[in-house]
């Protein structure tokens, strides 16, 4: 755990030249480790998606549980979504318009289909404690070490944290190899500071849903739940 003491957020008008585009979708599951295959199927459609600086993919994620059911561990285990379920990518606002050609597509994603419908688009989000489910780490780093590694990259884009928790290791598999990946959070952030991490992410692999951060709810509420 990394912490520091709180400080006022300032004012800040959200530029919109990154932005979320929420396409609606019908979807009966997909595999808990989807990644790699939506990301391809993404690209078959969009070709530019893979090298396009600022895109990444939200990964689709149903509930951790409810009325019983618990989400699977295993990575080929399926996952049944609602019809609430969205699939939400984060471009460029150039890419807009490009983006349109997924409107009434049909995905095949590692056997299962996607129908994609219609979309909105989405600002950054101006709350200042966010989180990424996926952040690429090496193999066997420990959390101090992720801690390091993740406050070296944010003073790249200028982003001083003062409170960040790391959770859930993950691994997500390409033909290539395996991404080794940590959950982390951020809280009490500048709103200028929410939106730039928001807009940059954080290390490698965006197209496969890693170091896109989305808001998350207080880290006090959080901390309680830890203690």
């Amino acid at each position: 755990m990394y912490w520091q003491e709180d400080k006022d957020n300032e004012s800040y008008h959200v530029p919109d030249n990154i932005v979320d585009v929420v396409f609606n979708i019908a979807c009966r599951a997909l595999p808990v480790d989807h990644a790699y295959a939506l990301s391809r199927a993404i690209t078959l459609v969009l070709p530019w998606f893979s090298d396009e600086e600022g895109a990444g993919l939200h990964t689709v994620h149903g509930a951790e549980s409810g009325n019983g059911w618990m989400r699977p561990a295993n990575p080929g285990d399926l996952v049944y979504l609602s019809r609430r379920t969205k699939l939400v990518l984060r471009l460029p606002r150039h890419r807009l318009g490009d983006a349109g050609k997924l409107t009434g597509a049909s995905l095949d994603i590692a056997g299962n289909v996607m129908k994609i419908e219609q979309s909105t688009v989405r600002p950054l989000s101006t709350l200042t404690t966010i989180f990424s489910r996926y952040v690429e780490s090496a193999e066997g780093m420990d959390e101090s070490d992720f801690l390091k590694l993740a406050v070296a990259q944010l003073d790249r884009i200028d982003i001083s944290p003062k409170k960040m928790l790391c959770g859930m290791e993950n691994t997500i598999a390409t033909p290539g190899r395996n991404i080794h990946t940590r959950s982390l959070m951020l809280a009490d952030l500048s709103v200028e500071e929410s939106v730039r991490l928001q807009q940059h992410g954080l290390g490698a692999e965006r197209r496969l849903g890693c170091g896109l951060f989305i808001p998350h709810k207080d880290i006090k509420e959080l901390r309680q739940a830890l203690d």
